[in-house]
């Protein structure tokens, strides 16, 4: 901007030295046809007329000329609209272990793609393993237990109390087996989701604690674009308009569709506004791109809003 300023100043002092120079130069011309004693007062007035007629015509042509450098330095001066910067984001599926333990093995990597239930890690199970073999001991015994209860119940031998206790600790007794054996089951983490593996926490042979996540999956419909507008640009925007993103290298018409405006602004400030208080107001905004595969996670971007009537005047 400064060079640009620099070189416009330039050519304006050069175009008037250039003018004064030419009527300098017409003036003497003038002057000298004058003072000519062979040429007639007619042919010298009708001379002199033409000189002062085509000296206007210059400066004017000089002027012009110099309207139109200048108008075209304006022109590069023009800002153009660098939109509102935002950047991508994801909200991310976290899956982890419901006990402490070790992380034994991992068939996955970063980056690979993974659907529903496939298998993605293991944590060591010795002590689920062993609780389960001591639930089911305990099982064993209440199965004996209510046995004989019956048998004697049938005889008329046993009491109807002796046989409801068997009933309740046998119960009691095969509750605590399946809760063994889904402790056991948990320590293989699933896919919960289809997407793609953003990030790995822990690697095998490392102690990962009771729900701290092991790795993130990253579904393609939960990206979203995040970008803050000022006070004055919020009236123009509604959930559900459509708003356009560029970004290096990126395709010329990704869009994507707003679905959450922040209610209270970023900055707060105080309670008497001013003009320029009110300036600084930015309220969030969220949306989701049209085409989630043409953006990766922490990529900044422009968001450029489409021109439309004013939420207000709609209403």
């Amino acid at each position: 901007m400064r060079s640009s300023q620099i070189m416009s100043d330039l050519i304006l002092r050069s175009a008037e030295r250039a003018s004064r120079r030419m009527q300098a130069r017409l003036w003497l011309l003038a002057l000298r046809e004058a003072a000519e004693p062979v040429i007639g007062p007619r042919s010298a007035r009708t001379r002199w007329r033409l000189l002062r007629v085509r000296g206007r015509q210059l400066s004017r042509l000089c002027s012009i000329v110099v309207l139109a450098i200048v108008t075209s330095l304006g022109g590069c001066k023009e800002k153009r609209d660098p939109g509102f910067q935002g950047w991508v984001e994801a909200d991310m599926i976290f899956v982890s272990p419901d006990e402490a333990g070790r992380v034994t093995k991992l068939n996955v990597r970063e980056g690979d793609e993974v659907k529903v239930g496939d298998h993605l890690y293991s944590v060591d199970d010795d002590l689920q393993l062993a609780d389960l073999n001591q639930q089911k001991a305990t099982l064993a015994n209440a199965q004996q237990t209510y046995d004989r209860a019956a048998s004697l119940s049938k005889t008329g031998s046993g009491t109807q109390a002796n046989l409801d206790s068997a009933v309740s600790a046998l119960r009691v007794a095969q509750a605590r087996v399946a809760t063994s054996e889904t402790r056991l089951a948990r320590r293989k983490g699933f896919a919960p989701v289809a997407g793609t593996i953003q990030q790995i926490y822990f690697r095998e042979g490392e102690m990962v604690a009771a729900q701290r996540p092991v790795l993130s999956i990253m579904p393609p419909g939960n990206m979203k674009l995040r970008f803050f507008v000022p006070e004055t640009e919020l009236p123009k925007l509604a959930i559900g308009d459509t708003v356009r993103i560029a970004c290096d290298n990126c395709a010329a018409d990704l869009t994507a569709k707003i679905y959450f405006i922040a209610t209270s602004a970023e900055y707060t400030p105080p309670v008497i506004y001013s003009l320029d208080e009110r300036n600084k107001l930015v309220y969030l905004i969220q949306a989701r791109p049209s085409r989630p595969d043409a953006l990766r996670v922490g990529q900044p971007i422009n968001v450029y809003l489409d021109p439309k009537t004013p939420v207000a005047d709609r209403r």
